[in-house]
């Protein structure tokens, strides 16, 4: 059996991370890494105090280096086989919803599961940015090669992932995680900060597209390829 890894990376989730680390400590992972990306609230000390109730490795960042680089170091700390990548601000998290994300991998129906929560304001079935999601499953052996590219894409990282899985042929499913809640933007904070907070998010998202242009040329020949294929069957 492959060793499964859950990585949990948090900025300013005080509200919330206690009962994820301590729904995800409960469950069959052999490992749990929390990520701390230069909190400025009380996730620091909730964490540190929490340590020794629950069984996982602590890594805290002193200034906030982006999403990006934050997963990244928690894919550098585990010696798993398998990574999945779990948000810090989620609640109703279910051994179901892990099991959903993790079956396809280890029967390698899929390289990559992307799970979507539904109990949340957008609705992921006819969402068109529904890639990208926080919660996802994958092989460590395959991600590594862009973990340094990682580290320099900020919220743009899942963009990248998923430039990288699509450029290189990578299969990769998507789940509904029923009754799984995932706050909008819009209900954590200010219209005025959620609205800030998605421009510069939508510049990273930019910027990692940009700067992976030839990922982006493989992903559409890929995608052009595929289609023709369905045609022919």
């Amino acid at each position: 059996m492959k060793k499964i890894s859950a990585i949990i990376c948090a900025y300013n989730e005080a509200s919330t991370i206690k009962d994820v680390v301590a729904t995800v400590s409960d469950y069959f992972f052999d490992e749990v890494i929390v990520v701390n990306d230069g909190s400025t609230d009380k996730t620091d000390s909730i964490l540190k105090g929490i340590n020794g109730l629950y069984n996982f490795k602590y890594i805290f960042l002193s200034e906030n280096k982006g999403k990006g680089f934050a997963m990244a170091t928690g894919i550098e700390n585990t010696s798993s086989e398998i990574i999945v990548f779990i948000d810090a601000d989620l609640t109703n998290l279910q051994e179901e919803h892990f099991v959903q994300l993790i079956t396809p991998v280890l029967s390698k129906e899929a390289d990559m599961v992307l799970g979507q929560a539904t109990a949340t304001l957008i609705n992921y079935g006819v969402n068109p940015f529904k890639s990208l999601t926080g919660e996802r499953a994958l092989l460590k052996k395959d991600i590594l090669p862009i973990v340094d590219k990682m580290k320099h894409s900020r919220f743009g990282v899942e963009t990248l992932i998923n430039l990288y899985y699509q450029s290189t042929g990578k299969t990769v499913k998507y789940v509904m995680l029923k009754g799984l809640v995932h706050p909008t933007k819009f209900q954590k904070t200010s219209v005025i900060k959620a609205s800030k907070q998605f421009v510069s998010e939508g510049r990273e998202i930019a910027i990692t597209a940009f700067n992976n242009y030839d990922l982006m040329i493989k992903s559409i020949r890929n995608l052009i390829i595929g289609q023709k294929n369905e045609s022919k069957n």
